[in-house]
């Protein structure tokens, strides 16, 4: 014999009810069946007796929509000749629901008996119409009213289960009854005078539980519309996959921290015979959903941590005060104080000091918890050995559970690092002795952040997933874009990143989404359903979304944006940039972003704004971080001017070769700032402070070889219309190089904490003659490479090797969160 119970789901239209007789006719077995109430009903009785209670004339409309949602099933299975009975029985149920609600609309007066008598409909009404279709298509079924079965009685003013008059009468009924199917309501209870009484939310799953109990039943079956209790919330973490065997033990933690799948009541029956519980999905009944039983999964599965489970909408309640240290007590009267108002303390830790103790109780409790501990304390209060409670609102309880973590080390470490790298700060932590459960509070804002971090650590074989924010797509965000799409699966694979880009803007218009853009379309996504582009609100929509591993990235020039990147540090978010302008401010701002990052632990990565995708900030930070120390810097660190005087020859023009050096991508949109020498300033001066001076743009000597007619035009057009009338000055310039038998290169250099940049000549022998195109050196004269030093050299401009560059920092950040 075994028991089957199905939840409102599973009978809410014809279609799952449906499934469900086919589920019930597959079995050779003997059945119980349970089934809830149609899905949404309860809440819908409940709604509608507040409403009478409370004069509310609109629980009328009400009825006629629960009469209807029931005729619909019986119109669909049974033929409109067949069905006088039980339309009939439909009726005068409906008429009886009228005129109590009625009669609270007179009273205004809603009493737990009368509520109880109210939400009893939703089962009765599901019962006796499903068992009416069951017996319409000749199945050898009975039907069993559980109030007259299951009973329950008053201890200690709270309402129990008598298990020892229920297990009676079942086990009385169950020795008459030969029939294969008897279909109970779930839910609904009575006490021996005859009242009608509910068993509480998830009450028919106990009900299903009991009657597993006192028949001695080989399993219990629970099918809803889930398949199984889940490593997570699903509706939360969309990686989170049905567990597939659970000890009772791990399925009562999860369902005690929010699973919802099965209530911790429903556990207890099974656990004193040892009865196995499946978990199935009525909707996909192959699936092979979740088993519990006494033995849980084996050990050779591999899997420590079973599941995360969570309870929101929690407050944490403190009381603390030198006056608690190695007084006896003081526990036991504040627990006491709320067990009294049968207030639940959904989670306990205490200092080992004494000096403090901490709970988690629903938020709903909260406030009526400080008062009652503030008047128990009252004295001591006074007195000021302990401070009144105090209370903080809107926190989330996790918990990771499995049997297997007493086993192993580095749990509860491994959860609380992954926490910390994505900010997340813990208000309490609690972990018994059996350390099955390792329980923490935190802010309620972090809750999918948290829950998804977590399950990432755990469950997902290490795939880290980074969700990148990205403004300005065009030639380095664009090819960038187009670097991550040809890479995704290689990173999947090889690096266990998933990346996914979830908003990008230009200085026109943004895609603010909430899940992964397609790299494919991008371009005529945000051209066709792009919004206007507003910083404040792009910045925002990343704060909301809260997401694990939130990276912006900055492809633009624009300084406005680069003073934003404190705001996205300070929340949490990463900062990757090509952007030179923040970190070449001033000193003071450029040493705020640094210690912003790491107070908040965010990666804030530039690689990018010196040589393109050239590792030079890295060697230069892992010179200095393994105890080198940088004596001279010598560079050439502009590839456009590089590319520029490779190019410019005696047969060409200045104007021509700046022209296409624009064209081909080399140079910032304002070739101006490459000419005027700032762009190479701006580089040695954030070398400079990764090198530990404390520099200014203002020490840089900037040796300029352009007329200050060039340097003062406004546009482009005027630009090269003031170069080409200078023609003369440049060709001069090339000319005194060329007699010497020299190359011009514009170097950059940092010696004895002084940096300057200027166009020189560079003779045949030095290291610099022979940089073609548009590459980039760099030469590091250190403590330990005093005479020959440590050089890197290559592409250092253009928007491919660029993009290249962000998105190296990009997987750095992923390999280190």
């Amino acid at each position: 014999m075994k028991v089957i119970k199905f939840g409102g789901t599973s009978v809410a239209n014809p279609d799952s009810l449906s499934l469900v007789i086919d589920i019930i006719n597959r079995s050779d077995e003997k059945q119980l069946v349970v089934v809830s109430a149609l899905s949404g009903l309860t809440d819908l009785l409940s709604a509608m007796a507040k409403n009478a209670s409370n004069s509310e004339t609109n629980y009328k409309e009400l009825l006629n929509i629960i009469e209807q949602r029931h005729k619909v099933l019986i119109d669909h299975f049974i033929p409109v000749t067949k069905q006088s009975e039980i339309i009939s029985f439909l009726k005068a149920q409906i008429n009886e629901l009228e005129e109590i609600l009625d009669s609270l609309f007179k009273l205004n007066e809603l009493t737990s008996k009368s509520k109880s008598k109210i939400l009893s409909f939703g089962e009765i009404l599901s019962s006796n119409i499903i068992f009416k279709i069951l017996k319409y298509n000749g199945n050898d079924i009975i039907f069993k009213d559980t109030r007259e079965i299951i009973f329950k009685k008053t201890v200690n003013d709270r309402e129990v289960v008598d298990d020892f008059l229920s297990k009676k009468k079942t086990i009385s009924f169950l020795k008459k009854n030969k029939h294969k199917i008897t279909l109970f309501p779930g839910f609904i209870a009575s006490d021996v005078e005859g009242n009608t009484l509910t068993l509480g939310r998830g009450g028919s799953d106990l009900t299903a539980s009991l009657l597993a109990n006192y028949s001695d039943a080989s399993q219990l079956e629970i099918w809803s519309d889930v398949s199984g209790m889940f490593t997570a919330n699903p509706k939360l973490v969309s990686q989170a996959t049905p567990i597939r065997k659970l000890s009772y033990q791990e399925a009562m933690e999860l369902s005690h921290f929010g699973a919802k799948v099965l209530y911790p009541p429903t556990l207890q029956p099974l656990i004193k015979k040892g009865i196995p519980v499946n978990i199935k999905n009525t909707f996909d009944s192959n699936a092979r959903g979740t088993r519990i039983d006494r033995k849980g999964s084996k050990k050779s599965d591999g899997q420590i941590v079973k599941g995360v489970s969570h309870i929101e909408n929690v407050a944490l309640v403190s009381l603390e005060g030198s006056g608690m240290i190695g007084i006896p007590g003081f526990s036991k009267r504040l627990f006491q104080t709320l067990s009294d108002k049968q207030i639940n303390i959904i989670m306990i830790t205490q200092a080992s000091s004494e000096h403090s103790i901490c709970i988690g109780v629903k938020l709903e409790d909260a406030d009526l918890s400080k008062k009652l501990i503030d008047e128990n304390f009252a004295l001591e209060i006074n007195l000021q050995k302990v401070e009144p409670a105090k209370i903080e609102k809107n926190m989330t309880n996790i918990a990771i559970v499995g049997d297997k973590m007493k086993e192993h080390q580095g749990i509860s470490g491994k959860l609380f690092s992954s926490l910390g790298a994505n900010n997340i700060n813990i208000r309490a932590i609690a972990q018994g002795a059996s350390e099955r459960n390792i329980s923490i509070l935190i802010d309620k804002k972090n809750t999918q952040k948290a829950l998804n971090t977590i399950h990432e650590s755990f469950f997902e074989e290490q795939i880290k997933e980074l969700n990148l924010f990205v403004t300005g797509v065009g030639n380095v965000g664009g090819k960038l874009l187009e670097q991550l799409f040809g890479q995704q699966d290689y990173l999947l694979k090889n690096l266990r990143l998933k990346i996914r880009v979830i908003s990008i803007s230009n200085s026109r218009k943004m895609i603010l989404s909430e899940n992964p853009i397609n790299l494919e379309t991008w371009k005529d996504s945000l051209e066709n359903i792009g919004i206007k582009a507003n910083r404040e609100k792009f910045f925002n929509h990343i704060k909301k979304l809260n997401l694990r591993n939130s990276i912006f990235i900055d492809n633009t020039a624009s300084e406005e944006i680069a003073e934003e990147y404190v705001s996205y540090l300070k929340n949490s978010i990463g900062v990757v940039t090509c952007n030179k302008i923040a970190c070449a401010s001033s000193f003071k701002n450029y040493n705020n972003l640094k210690k912003t990052a790491r107070r908040f632990v965010t990666p804030f990565l530039f690689e990018t704004n010196v040589g393109a995708a050239l590792p030079i900030i890295d060697t230069l930070n892992n010179l200095i971080a393994s105890g080198d120390k940088i004596l001279e810097i010598q560079a050439i660190l502009s590839g456009s001017l590089n590319y520029i005087f490779n190019n410019y020859k005696l047969d060409t023009t200045f104007k021509n070769i700046v022209q296409k050096a624009q064209k081909e991508g080399y140079t910032e949109p304002d070739p101006k700032i490459d000419l005027s020498g700032i762009d190479v300033a701006r580089k040695i001066l954030i070398l400079g402070r990764e090198s530990g001076f404390k520099l200014e743009l203002d020490d840089i000597t900037n040796n300029s070889f352009i007329p200050e007619e060039v340097l003062k035009s406004n546009n482009n057009d005027e630009l090269y219309k003031s170069i080409d009338r200078n023609e003369n000055h440049f060709r001069s310039i090339l000319e005194r190089a060329i007699k010497k038998n020299k190359r011009l290169k514009y170097v950059a250099e940092l010696k004895n904490g002084k940096a300057s940049v200027g166009l020189r000549e560079i003779d045949e022998n030095h290291s610099f003659y022979n940089l073609k195109g548009s590459d980039n050196i760099i030469l590091f004269y250190t403590s330990r490479y005093k005479e020959q030093p440590l050089i890197v050299k290559g592409a250092g401009a253009g928007a491919d090797v660029t993009a290249g560059g962000i998105f190296g920092d990009i997987i750095r950040i992923g390999k280190t969160q």
